[in-house]
């Protein structure tokens, strides 16, 4: 009983001392050693971030694991190397530049992207925007003029226009009667927008010429086109401010900076491929 009470009474000291430990971890905390240098655990979170998503979830015991052991292999092969290449070097710097840049454009996007500025957007492109029309409608779409007008005539005697698309028309709607379902201004044709917008509503065309051949069409119905709402557009419109506010940063940071480039000619572009030059 004593040895079993002096067990458990360690264990819990060992777990006391662990909790603690990890409680004050920080990231230059030193988790391993490998001949002497440091595998710090702000290491492991940085490499845990960019495995692929498939990976990240796994459970943490595993992943703890699984990236100590690959840091700790890492290292026992890069000291074989001893000093980095002239390649490896130069892929440091451009990644060391690569990683800074898209820490400025997070705290730029961070900065610009506010409820204030979405809203903002929003208003200016919807608040004050013309109503636009939608248009349901469906075609029959044939090869010559003297075969659409006889769909014209044929529909005039009383034909049911989705059964004689679905009988006649050459277009991949025919199956499904012709029906094109709502579209909006600048989605079809310039000549078939041009014909629908001209309809009323049940009303037939004249048979209509485009690239594809020839059409007759009705105007199943019509209808204002509601502009969306602030949370359907918000990833569109933060994509814009964002887009807006490097693109600022940059003219800025240009117009202030020294800025030397070769003149036109002074290198041949094709010099970009010679990969030879990376181990000289």
């Amino acid at each position: 009983m004593l040895k079993t009470a002096t067990k458990l009474a360690a264990g819990l000291v060992a777990f006391t001392v662990t909790a603690a430990a990890a409680q004050d971890a920080g990231r230059d905390t030193v988790i391993a050693t490998v001949n002497g240098v440091d595998i710090t655990l702000g290491e492991m979170i940085v490499t845990r971030a960019q495995l692929p998503s498939q990976y990240q979830q796994l459970p943490d015991d595993v992943l703890w694991e699984g990236v100590l052991d690959q840091l700790v292999q890492q290292q026992l092969l890069a000291a074989q190397l001893g000093e980095p290449t002239a390649q490896i070097a130069l892929l440091l710097a451009t990644q060391k530049r690569s990683l800074m840049a898209a820490e400025v454009i997070d705290r730029l996007t961070n900065q610009a992207i506010t409820d204030e500025a979405l809203e903002a957007a929003y208003n200016a492109r919807f608040a004050n925007a013309a109503a636009e029309e939608e248009y349901s409608a469906a075609h029959i779409l044939v090869d010559t003029r003297e075969e659409a007008e006889a769909v014209v005539a044929r529909l005039e005697g009383g034909a049911d226009f989705a059964e004689t698309a679905k009988e006649i028309s050459t277009g991949p709607s025919g199956p499904n009667g012709g029906d094109l379902g709502w579209f909006g201004i600048g989605m079809m044709v310039p000549e078939f927008e041009t014909a629908v917008i001209a309809l009323e509503v049940g009303q037939i065309s004249e048979p209509v010429q485009t690239q594809f051949g020839w059409h007759v069409i009705i105007l199943n119905d019509k209808r204002q086109k509601e502009a969306p709402t602030l949370d359907q557009v918000r990833d569109e419109l933060a994509a814009q401010i964002q887009q807006e506010a490097i693109a600022k940063a940059l003219e800025d940071l240009i117009a202030a900076a020294a800025i030397t480039r070769p003149e036109p000619g002074a290198f041949d572009p094709a010099i970009l491929k010679n990969i030879d030059l990376l181990t000289e």
